[in-house]
């Protein structure tokens, strides 16, 4: 009944959304790595939200998690937002290959909050780019199978570049003050390098590198993905979007797969 009710209000603010007049098109964070450099605008707000499966496959287990990642943006100034981002409900199953013992695991992801600052438009006449800055602090806010140890700063910097023939290039440098399992804290890169090509006034793809932490291997090592997706606007202010992840390490798990809905009101 749960499943069916959320589904439901789904679609009611798919329907509402459909109607609202926008004076400007939606722009989301989602479904590439790499963050866009706008903001939603004072005054409106923003869902990006999503279904998510992930496998993985190492030499003694096998998992794969269902999750719900979901990101809330609200406008509080032209240039800033005020951001709510989480893995949501989380679903995992991990079997251990040895026993064939399989153990499951269901809750809530933590969360983070955070700002955006857009800093520039950009100018295509002297190749600036649209830039923006992006701090998160993720929260130990979870279930207790899921839930972190300590407070987990991050800051990101975001440029992206309009090119000819409706290409696009973003890069998205940052880092974060992470905790490993012993609960010691140590500095992660962030890196994310994403090439866009819009098709369409209301589809677009794109091939993007994702690093997400970049570490050494006693901190768990980086996970390093490489990324493929697309994106269609149903109206100015409803988005559909489909992404799949796969690993470039054996630290970073195998294949993940998302199907996104956002909505702008």
């Amino acid at each position: 009944m749960t499943i069916i009710k959320n589904i439901s209000i789904t679609i009611l603010a798919l329907l509402c959304a459909t109607n609202v007049q926008a004076d400007d098109q939606i722009q989301t964070d989602r479904p590439d790595f790499v963050e866009s450099s706008n903001t939603v605008g004072k005054g409106r707000f923003q869902i990006e939200t999503s279904v998510a499966y992930e496998s993985d496959k190492k030499s003694d287990e096998r998992s794969r998690t269902f999750s719900t990642p979901t990101l809330l943006r609200l406008g509080i100034a032209d240039d800033w937002e005020l951001r709510f981002e989480t893995d949501g409900r989380l679903n995992q199953r991990v079997k251990d290959l040895n026993t064939n013992q399989t153990e499951h695991a269901n809750g809530y992801a933590d969360f983070a909050l955070g700002f955006k600052w857009h800093q520039d438009d950009g100018d295509e006449k002297t190749m600036s780019p649209s830039a923006a800055w992006i701090l998160h602090f993720d929260m130990p806010a979870g279930s207790k199978e899921f839930l972190s140890q300590k407070v987990r700063p991050s800051l990101r910097y975001v440029a992206e570049w309009e090119l000819a023939n409706d290409y696009s290039l973003g890069v998205m440098p940052g880092l974060i003050y992470e905790v490993n399992d012993e609960g010691d804290r140590y500095w992660a890169g962030i890196f994310g390098l994403v090439v866009g090509k819009s098709f369409t006034d209301r589809f677009r793809g794109f091939v993007e590198f994702g690093g997400q932490s970049i570490t050494s291997e006693s901190n768990g090592g980086s996970q390093l993905t490489f990324d493929i997706g697309m994106a269609y606007l149903v109206t100015d202010l409803v988005q559909l979007d489909l992404v799949y992840n796969r690993a470039m390490n054996q630290y970073t798990p195998n294949d993940t797969l998302g199907l996104g809905l956002s909505i702008k009101f």
